[in-house]
């Protein structure tokens, strides 16, 4: 390996409301999930960080989440499978409209939060994602490794890329540790980077509750709605040059 994608969840504030610090952050990573007015965002929240990411040669992915901007769409809703299919879609086609005026585009789709760890374990959630991608056309999907995000999106001839967190701890499942648990998030810079240099060198991911499994991994991510997203940012970045890698976008479609 002599490059990766280093992404981050950005474009998440709400009106007057502001989350994370999306300028920093686009500085620093080769890829952007810029969320689309579901779980977050609004008209000139999505162009600001859109041109933001034009400026910095940033690649622009989609974030579709839960229409729940109280829960920050962290919060796991009963739509059916035909109505995430069209939220996700209208959502997606909102972006795209907003990239267009802001001169970029949108190359990939990244589901967001509690509506990504529903699709990494039920297919049918997943289904409706993959098909609702497929019939926009011409976009990729990144998706947590080894899910049944992954598989559908592959089953409907879309390019799918697997990411990690840095920032998250796993289950011996694969899956992120529920945000519930004091264990789930990795904030210290230190920390988060040692483990990613220990995963890049052995295609391991450490894990809460059983042994090390190995895992996939075209892309890296840190969520940018975290206090400690840019000194994670800045330290994960220098850890990946320190291995020899280049910090760049897993595609250029």
């Amino acid at each position: 390996m002599q490059a990766i994608d280093l992404n981050s969840d950005l474009g998440e504030s709400f009106g007057p409301w502001v989350m994370g610090n999306d300028e920093e952050m686009l500085s620093l990573v080769s890829s952007a999930n810029i969320a689309c007015g579901g779980h977050a965002s609004d008209p000139d929240t999505m162009y600001r960080a859109l041109v933001l990411a034009k400026q910095h040669s940033v690649m622009v992915g989609a974030h579709p989440g839960y229409p729940d901007l109280l829960g920050f769409g962290r919060r796991r809703l009963p739509h059916t499978p035909e109505e995430v299919q069209r939220f996700c879609v209208a959502q997606i086609g909102s972006l795209m409209a907003v990239a267009a005026l802001a001169g970029t585009r949108v190359s990939y789709v990244k589901p967001h939060g509690a509506l990504a760890n529903l699709a990494a374990d039920e297919r049918s959630v997943a289904d409706a994602i993959a098909q609702g991608v497929a019939a926009i056309g011409s976009l990729a999907i990144l998706a947590i490794s080894g899910t049944e995000l992954a598989d559908a999106a592959r089953a409907q001839g879309l390019i799918a890329y697997s990411e990690i967190f840095a920032d998250r701890a796993y289950t011996a499942r694969g899956r992120l540790v529920p945000r519930s648990h004091p264990s789930a998030m990795i904030t210290d810079p230190e920390a988060a980077a040692a483990r990613l240099v220990g995963f890049l060198r052995t295609g391991c991911m450490p894990t809460i509750d059983g042994p090390p499994i190995p895992l996939e991994a075209h892309s890296i991510c840190i969520h940018g709605d975290s206090p400690h997203a840019v000194a994670l940012a800045r330290r994960v970045s220098r850890a990946l040059h320190d291995e020899g890698l280049a910090i760049r976008a897993f595609t250029t479609a």
